[in-house]
Parts: structure tokens; sequence; C-alpha cells
């Protein structure tokens, strides 16, 4: 049997984090699922006991819409886990239309980059504590059209959905190379990936008349999620990527991200921004 590593799956419910969760447990390791809606966690949890009924399997619920959740899901992984082997950051979702989320961000930005910043910061102290450990984020082919306007991280002028899609997947790629300088020496390595084009549900807050369009992808020129999983845990666990950090990964091999997204400069201005946003910045009550 592997040596068993603890690995937070987030998005873990459906689609790609569900194929990966029920690959790295098949590989032996204890996964914790973390999903928005408790049926589907539920039904995801089954699912993989039924396959893998000798490992441990646990969950959470959060939604990443609001940081809230997200603080109190730090606090539990925190209070459960002596040890984060691996964390894989790979919630996300779209929206047709501009919205706001309660804490005041552009909706897009905030779950697919925002929530995931907030928790994956509150955990790593743990993820440091228990290296060799890996941070591995979803981001996409979509991060090579992203535009970065840290004075419009709103969308208040032009949104459209893949506007804002493309510029949170930029924003995991300028992350995950900011983290990955600022871990350097501490035995956590940090990557992010394409998963592919997957045929998953991420696209149902598509508007209706491009939802024909993406059911006939699905069928015919997408990867399955199982597929797009198995990227995912090829850098959650592959010995060859142990050491590796900081890389831009598709179908398993590195590939030099967009321009923008090598930006330093920009990276480093991006995490200021979004420790402002999530509050980590902000001084502790009392």
């Amino acid at each position: 049997m592997t040596d068993q590593k603890t690995i937070v799956v987030t998005g873990a419910s459906d689609g790609i984090g569900l194929e990966s969760a029920s690959q790295l447990a098949a590989q032996g390791h204890h996964v914790v699922l973390v999903g928005r809606r408790p049926d589907k966690v539920t039904a995801a949890v089954k699912r993989i006991r039924h396959e893998s009924p000798d490992v441990p399997i646990e969950s959470f619920v959060c939604d990443f819409s609001s940081f809230a959740p997200v603080r109190e899901l730090a606090d539990q992984l925190l209070a459960s886990y002596p040890r984060i082997d691996v964390l894989v950051s790979n919630a996300g979702t779209v929206f047709d239309k501009r919205t706001v989320t309660a804490d005041g961000n552009e909706a897009t930005f905030q779950v697919n980059h925002l929530a995931g910043f907030l928790l994956t910061e509150l955990l790593l102290d743990r993820l440091v504590a228990s290296a060799p450990a890996r941070v591995v984020i979803t981001s996409s082919v979509g991060s090579y059209r992203g535009k970065l306007d840290l004075d419009d991280l709103g969308l208040e002028r032009g949104y459209s959905i893949m506007r804002a899609y493309d510029r949170s997947k930029l924003a995991n790629v300028l992350y995950t190379r900011e983290l990955a300088a600022r871990l350097h020496g501490t035995g956590v390595t940090v990557n992010c990936l394409h998963p592919g084009a997957v045929a998953t549900n991420i696209w149902s807050g598509a508007p209706w008349f491009a939802k024909p369009v993406l059911e006939l992808a699905k069928r015919v020129f997408m990867d399955s999620p199982a597929t797009g999983g198995s990227r995912l845990t090829y850098l959650a666990t592959s010995p060859e990527v142990a050491e590796r950090t900081g890389g831009y990964y598709e179908k398993n091999r590195t590939k030099e991200p967009a321009e923008l997204g090598q930006d330093a400069a920009l990276g480093e201005r991006l995490v200021a921004t979004s420790r402002e946003l999530v509050g980590l910045d902000a001084p502790l009550p009392g």
C-alpha cells in the first residue's frame, strides 16, 4: 500500500475534483472532500467509500462565494488534521451575468481565485509543517486570454462570462508562481494546470444560447472528467513532480504560461490586493 497522505480536494463533489478524489482514494490516500452542495457531497462520499472501503474518506461543505464559511472550513481542517500533505484547490464556477457576492466581489473572481487564495493562505503553516507537501491549483488555458486590471476587479466595465473566467484563471497562474517563489526552500511545491477541455457541469451557468453547442462539444470533443481528474491526481501524487514547483501544466507536461502570467510584479500586486480583499491584513478583533 502507498505511503498514505492526507489530501484535501476542493470542488470535489462533481467533475474533475470528484474523479481525482476517487483516484486518490484508490491509491490508498486519506481524502478529504470539500463541496458546496450537501446532497452532492454526501453522494460523492458514498461513491468513494464504496469504491475504496479501506481508506478514510471525510467531507466538509463550504460555499466559496462567501469568505466566512471558507474561514470556518480552514479552522475545521486545522482542528481535524495534524498533517495536510496536499491541498488541491479546484473549486470553480462561472456566472452568465455579472454577480456580486455578499463580500462585495465579482463572483467568478471570488469563487475561482479569492476563496481558494484565502483557504490556501490560512493552511500554509500546516502545509509547511507537513513538508514535503504540495499545493495544486486548477487554472485553465483561458489564462492565456486573461487580462487583469487591478483597478477594476469588479469588472464593472464590459462584463462577459469568458472575460470574467479567463481573468480568474490568469489570477490562478500568477498566484501559483508567487506562492511557489515565497515557499522556496520550505519543501512545499505549488503547481497549476489546465486539466483539458473537460465535459463537466462547470458551464451550467453559461447563457441558454450557448448550451446546445456546449452539450455537443461535451459528447464529441471534450475529455472525460476521469481524464481531467487524472491530471490533478498526477500533480498531487506523482513522484515525477515531487520537487518541481511554480509550473503550469497541460497534459502532465510543463508549458510556458501566458506572458502576463509570468509577470512577477503583477503577481505580487495581485497577492497584496487579494490579502486586502479577503481581510488577511485586517487587525484581529478585540
